[in-house]
């Protein structure tokens, strides 16, 4: 609590800058600056928090804790979820989100050091880099909040803290219970091996859990009279691997066995398989869905058990970019800058990237060019369903060791490091100087939905959560 305190007090002590005197991009940048080391704490705070979807109930409420502290009017719990909140503050358009996660990864225990190391007690770890992801949004949120309050713009931000992204689950729900509709732009950033506008479509995913029940008995005594629900997961996961000659090259499939019975010599009577099912596009996903559930069924058929439930807590659409929200982005980060690393924070990264191979840098400190035109990611996120919707502008920067594999005890280390938090830095003024140019813009905001309705329109958003379903109380 006393540290939450000093959090609070620090940042509100640093709002004195005279925004109204000074150009409002800069003076956010300087704002920022200003709160470094208060910054720096927050994400070491949640870097050591470490929670999982659902379940970040501390990280949360050090985000919506500083916000309030800063004259955010914040609400929590939204959309059925207890870590989900909306911070608002201004009034009148344009309304500009800006999206913070802060969700964990499970099997990650990773201390700041750069050898394999687990944290003592601790079974999750920042492998996506969302503890800088939330605090350097929540900054930036922040610094455009002090010029709206100058009269140096106009209009309302708000920040999103959107809860349980690895399971694509906190914005999709949100967005279902109407959130999100009537903003102008989103932006949003993400941490990565490089600094760069982002300018790409994701994967769509869907993300499924079988359940087969069958009938207990004694697997030696008396295995005739049961009926294996591990068989039935099994039988699938031989269909599935055997579909996978059949889709397209961008589709991946993958799953993990969630419940396979409880000891070897009962027969399992129920078990329970989770998949993830991607797709460039979300077309392909509704098709390959409709398969995965055929398949499902064949294998209770052959296993003599039942299908008793098809659970689909969440599906992602693939991003859809925006051209004018990159080329702002860009620019902004031309004149910011890459994180520059120190050659104690080079040695750092090069230490972790032992068992990786020859990779041509430790750290990259450049921003990347801007594509002609989208590139295809390879990842999924929630985020995407928000694209169909609203236009949106994100960015990542360089903040763990180049070539690093995504989800990986390498992201773990450097994001509770001064090398994640100086990405941190360079992020938070992208985005406030972003937002600073769309208040500032009318013509830019019109541009972007003018993108934004010409990828948009031609598409039919589809979503495989049925009707009505609320958001999860629990993932695992």
């Amino acid at each position: 609590m006393r540290l939450l305190l000093l959090v609070s007090l620090t940042l509100v002590l640093t709002l004195a800058t005279p925004f109204a005197q000074a150009d409002p991009k800069s003076a956010s940048i300087a704002w920022i600056d200003a709160n470094a080391e208060t910054l720096k704490r927050v994400n070491r705070n949640i870097w050591s928090y470490a929670e999982t979807g659902l379940e970040e109930t501390k990280s949360s409420k050090e985000l919506q804790d500083v916000l309030a502290a800063n004259g955010f009017a914040v609400e929590a719990g939204v959309s059925g979820m207890p870590t989900a909140f909306v911070a608002s503050f201004g009034s009148g358009r344009p309304v500009i989100g800006i999206l913070a996660e802060f969700d964990a990864l499970p099997g990650l225990s990773q201390d700041a050091v750069p050898e394999r190391k687990d944290r003592p007690g601790v079974a999750a770890g920042h492998g996506c880099g969302h503890s800088v992801f939330g605090t350097a949004s929540t900054a930036a949120a922040i610094a455009v909040k002090q010029a709206l309050a100058s009269g140096a713009i106009k209009g309302t931000v708000k920040l999103y803290g959107t809860p349980a992204e690895e399971t694509g689950i906190g914005k999709t729900y949100m967005l279902r219970e109407g959130l999100f509709k009537e903003d102008d732009i989103i932006l949003s950033w993400h941490a990565a091996p490089v600094t760069a506008a982002a300018y790409d479509y994701s994967k769509a995913n869907v993300s499924v859990k079988f359940r087969f029940e069958g009938l207990p008995a004694h697997a030696s005594t008396s295995p005739f009279q049961g009926r294996s629900a591990l068989d039935a997961v099994e039988l699938m996961s031989v269909g599935v691997n055997y579909m996978r000659e059949h889709v397209k090259e961008d589709t991946r499939i993958h799953y993990v066995i969630t419940n396979g019975g409880g000891q070897p010599n009962v027969v399992p009577p129920s078990a329970e398989v989770w998949y993830y099912l991607r797709a460039n596009k979300h077309a392909d996903v509704e098709e390959y869905f409709q398969w995965l559930n055929e398949i499902a069924n064949a294998a209770a058929s052959m296993s003599r058990t039942k299908l008793t439930a098809v659970q689909v807590d969440a599906d992602m659409h693939e991003v859809l970019p925006n051209r004018t929200l990159a080329g702002v982005i860009h620019q902004n980060l031309e004149a910011i800058g890459a994180p520059r690393f120190t050659e104690e924070e080079k040695g750092f990264a090069r230490s972790t990237q032992k068992d990786l191979g020859s990779l041509p840098m430790a750290l990259s400190e450049r921003v990347e060019p801007l594509p002609e035109v989208p590139q295809q990611g390879l990842a999924s996120t929630d985020v995407g369903d928000l694209s169909w919707f609203v236009p949106v502008g994100q960015l990542t920067a360089a903040t763990y060791t180049f070539g690093a594999p995504g989800h990986s005890w390498q992201i773990v280390a450097c994001t509770g490091t001064s090398i994640g938090e100086k990405g941190m830095m360079v992020a938070a003024k992208a985005i406030a100087a972003s937002a600073v140019d769309l208040y500032r813009s009318p013509e830019l905001v019109k541009k972007a939905k003018a993108d934004f309705d010409e990828i948009r329109k031609p598409l039919e958003f589809v979503t495989l959560v049925p009707e009505g379903q609320k958001a999860p109380k629990a993932i695992r």
